[in-house]
Parts: C-alpha cells; sequence; structure tokens
C-alpha cells in the first residue's frame, strides 16, 4: 500500500485538520467531525445536513458553503457517522426554519439519520425532513444496501436543494423539489481497479489487468457483471444505455449529465468519456443542457467513472446555475 498518510487510524481526523486549515470559510468540528459554514446558523434559511463514510471526497465536506449544505458529517472510511454527530449537526445550522436531511440510500446511513432524526423529534424544537437518494441502476440491492444505492445524483441534489434554501423557501417546497430530483436522476458505474482502504492495507477486491466491474458500488461493492476491458465508447454505451433505458429518458429531454470520476482516473480520460456519453445521448435526442465532469463522488483510490443523468426542466437549471461558493463547487456571484 502506497498512499500519504501517517497513522491508517488517524486519516480522517489529520484530513479534517488540512480542511480546516484549507478552507477559512468553514469550520470543523473535530469532536463530532463535523464541517459546517463558518456563518452557520443563517436565521429564517432551511438548514441542509448530509454526510456519510469518509473516502467517497469531495462528498459531502466539499460541497458545504453558500449554495449548497449547511453542515456535513465524516463517518470513518466507508462508515456511516453515528447518531450524536448528525444531531449536533442539524443543532448547529438550525436557524428556526427547519433542517432537510440529505441521505444516500445505504443501511448505516439510512438508519443512522434516522435515529438523530428520532432523538429531535423525542426532544420536540426541531423540524425535520428527510430526502433519500437511490439512483443507482445497476443493481437491486447490495451488500451495503436494501433498494438501489444513492451515488451520483446526490451532488446534484445538494447543489439544486441548497439553492432553493438559499432563496429562503420555506422546509416543505425544500424536500418536495429534492425528492423530485432524486426521482429524475438515474446512475450507473464501472471500475477498472479495486481500492484500497488504508486500515485494510490491501485491495478490497481483485480485477485482472483486462477485466472491468460493470456497475461497481462506491465502497468496491460488486456490480452486474465482470466484463472484458473494452475502449471508451463500449464502456460508455454500458453505462449510458441503462441509465436511459431505466426512467425511462426520452427524446427531447433535457439532462444534467454528470460524468464522475471514482477517484483514481484522470480528468484527460473522464473528458474522452463525456465526449462519448454526449454522442450518445445526442443519438437518442437527449440534451446535454448543462455538464459536470470531474471527481467529485469517489471511491479513495479506485479506478473507473460513472455516468449520472439527470432529467431537468426551466426551474432546475435556474436552481443549478444559481451561485455557490464551496471548495468544490464555486460559480455565479
Amino acid at each position: 500500500m502506497k498512499k500519504l498518510i501517517n497513522d491508517p487510524q488517524d486519516v480522517v481526523a489529520e484530513a479534517l485538520l488540512g480542511i480546516e486549515a484549507a478552507h477559512p470559510t468553514l469550520r470543523v468540528d473535530h469532536q463530532h467531525r463535523i464541517i459546517a459554514r463558518v456563518d452557520a446558523p443563517r436565521p429564517g434559511k432551511v438548514g441542509l445536513v448530509s454526510g456519510g463514510g469518509s473516502g467517497h471526497e469531495p462528498l459531502h465536506a466539499g460541497f458545504v458553503g453558500p449554495g449548497m449544505l449547511d453542515a456535513a458529517c465524516a463517518g470513518e472510511v466507508f462508515t456511516s457517522p453515528v447518531p450524536d454527530q448528525i444531531l449536533t449537526a442539524t443543532r448547529l445550522v438550525d436557524g428556526g426554519a427547519g433542517v432537510l436531511h440529505i441521505v444516500k440510500n445505504y443501511t448505516g446511513d439510512v438508519m443512522n439519520f434516522e435515529m438523530a432524526a428520532e432523538m429531535a423529534a423525542l426532544e420536540g424544537d426541531l423540524r425535520i425532513l428527510t430526502v433519500v437518494t437511490a439512483d443507482d441502476v445497476a443493481v437491486q440491492d447490495s451488500t451495503w444496501t436494501a433498494g438501489r444505492r444513492g451515488v451520483g445524483v446526490t451532488v446534484l441534489l445538494e447543489k439544486i436543494a441548497g439553492a432553493a434554501a438559499e432563496q429562503g423557501r420555506p422546509l416543505e417546497q425544500v424536500a418536495d423539489l429534492a425528492r423530485r430530483v432524486a426521482d429524475n436522476g438515474r446512475s450507473m458505474g464501472l471500475a477498472l481497479t479495486s481500492c484500497t482502504v488504508p486500515a485494510a492495507g490491501k485491495p478490497t477486491f481483485e480485477l485482472g489487468e483486462d477485466e472491468m466491474e460493470l456497475g461497481v458500488g462506491i465502497h468496491g461493492e460488486p456490480g452486474r457483471e465482470r466484463v472484458p476491458l473494452a475502449p471508451a465508447r463500449e464502456i460508455a454505451a454500458m453505462l449510458v444505455e441503462p441509465v436511459l433505458a431505466d426512467l425511462p429518458f426520452r427524446r427531447g429531454d433535457k439532462v444534467i449529465a454528470f460524468v464522475n470520476g471514482l477517484g483514481g482516473t484522470p480528468l484527460l480520460e473522464l473528458y474522452l468519456m463525456y465526449n462519448e456519453v454526449n454522442r450518445i445521448l445526442a443519438g437518442h435526442g437527449v440534451q446535454a443542457a448543462r455538464s459536470l465532469v470531474g471527481s467529485y463522488i469517489t471511491s479513495l483510490d479506485m479506478a473507473g467513472t460513472s455516468v449520472t443523468l439527470l432529467k431537468v426542466n426551466d426551474e432546475l437549471l435556474s436552481l443549478w446555475d444559481a451561485p455557490v461558493r464551496t471548495p468544490l463547487l464555486n460559480w455565479g456571484g
């Protein structure tokens, strides 16, 4: 194992120190491993809280800031944050308008966010609504989930819901919008190599030099099948065609097309993949109205990619285009 670490047990704690040092617009509660906007809570604004296991960076810490999340909870590598963390983060960002929990569909994440909401309900002073992303079309159930996994749509949802909250929309409207995004996005991924969890010190699974894992999960869990290595144009078809068929997307639809790197794939290859994805979409009469290309929801050092398509209308595009100022997404006013 070759990694830029000190002790495998200290990776998350030391990375949080680095986030704090690099981004003065964020504040870090090291005891609870929470990354929050420095100006939270914003009175009268709906707070957005998400989180999950570390190792998927920049998800979620890289999306904390005006126009996206108010706070993110960092679990251990590939391990859900615990209910106390989530409840503390929720209290930290509650400005009196309620808090939206954005949760990826993994058993630990769903259970712990649910428990945090139940704890808050018992205390009676917090309004919380929850939206779960479950956009991975590769498998119905996996070693980590009951039902489909939550993956790339999470990033797009955090941006769009974050813009709505920044506009001052009420909690119920922000939650309804987030559910619409969750319902209208689909994703699928593929691995060229395994990842290596620091505490394990060895690859999570083995892939031959001429093999790919089609439909891999972001923790390295198995996908649909192991297939021979193929050119990018064929890989793009393996990912895009099942996504298009699942919703289904139809001729004339507009989408945000998100080509994501899983951690070990260079941007050169991701842009090459985007070209292939865009070509396939055009052939189906689907317009890529907006794009996002880069490594935004990763699996440590895994080489591979995922494709996410989100069906959009003018309202969703306007919210996507709205100003955002986070470490990884930053545009507008």
